[in-house]
């Protein structure tokens, strides 16, 4: 869920129509950053059967860290331009450090299906934070769509949770705000260099505290290296925090930002299946029933 709401800020990314085999090549590369990102909660989850959340959370970000570094330094990237470190910033807080902390925080107590539809609400979250960054005005219909998915949610959560919020729902919430704001900031600079160096850089940015913070975590939390820890590890580390990205933004580009983001709006109904493939989760019909209002709704605000 996470770089890939930036798709909806407008840039100048694919002007020309693509040729027949390029935007069959882009269309299976933007689906498979869709895939990648939508395996992210369940792979948490399985990660948290080894290891401690605040563990998972700083390993994660170290490892995808030094992939990142290693790539930027084979390919002779230069490092970026000191206007630049503002708005990484703000991307390594939202996207690197805050919402893999305040998700893992939450999936300690929520299912990854409840987490996934509160989470299906990331593209509105990130469309109303890029019209106040920017100063741009929606449509009347932008904001009736972006209220009604934020009532969906609001809704579903409540009565899911017994009617109050819990724990794991603030936590939820947060995340969107967080990452609401580092997926708008991601967006504006990927205007100026390649999305999956504005990732990379925000990634390396942290690794001076992920580094120790990982090593801190790990002498202090239990863990045991069990199949489904290592795999949920390695995955939510470089499926979802690096290369997911990379493919993503490969694919965006060459297809353009419209069908690209057609595609995402696939990507909490994937993570539900993925939770009752991988987890066995069991959940009512309310979970993808609310899923799917939320993508109608991202559906018109896009087309607002």
């Amino acid at each position: 869920m996470k770089t890939q709401s930036s798709a909806t800020n407008a840039g100048p990314i694919a002007v020309t129509a693509p040729r027949p085999e390029r935007r069959t090549l882009g269309t299976a590369l933007a689906a498979l950053g869709v895939a990648a990102f939508s395996l992210t909660f369940p792979a948490t989850a399985w990660g948290l059967e080894g290891f401690g959340p605040w563990t998972l959370v700083t390993v994660r970000s170290a490892l995808a860290a030094l992939v990142a570094g290693g790539a930027l330094l084979a390919l002779k990237v230069r490092p970026p331009e000191r206007r630049h470190l503002r708005g990484l910033a703000v991307v390594a807080l939202g996207v690197v450090l805050g919402f893999p902390t305040l998700t893992t925080l939450a999936l300690r107590t929520s299912t990854t299906a409840h987490a996934a539809v509160v989470v299906g609400l990331l593209p509105l979250t990130t469309a109303v934070c890029s019209a106040l960054r920017t100063g741009h005005r929606p449509s009347g219909r932008f904001w009736f769509a972006a209220v009604a998915g934020a009532v969906a949610v609001l809704t579903f959560t409540v009565v899911q949770s017994g009617g109050a919020l819990t724990a794991a729902d603030g936590y939820l919430f947060a995340a969107l705000l967080v990452c609401a704001a580092g997926y708008t900031e991601g967006g504006r600079l990927a205007r100026e260099m390649p999305g999956w160096q504005v990732i990379g850089w925000a990634l390396v940015l942290c690794l001076p505290l992920t580094l120790p913070a990982a090593a801190l975590a790990l002498s202090q939390e239990p863990y045991r290296l069990t199949a489904h820890g290592i795999a949920g590890l390695l995955w939510v580390a470089l499926g979802s925090q690096f290369l997911g990205l990379v493919v993503w933004y490969r694919g965006m580009a060459a297809i353009g930002v419209p069908r690209a983001s057609q595609l995402q709006l696939a990507q909490p109904l994937l993570t539900l299946v993925w939770s009752a493939l991988l987890l066995g989760e069991h959940f009512t019909a309310a979970a993808p029933l609310t899923a799917v209002a939320v993508l109608v709704c991202i559906a018109v605000t896009q087309r607002s």
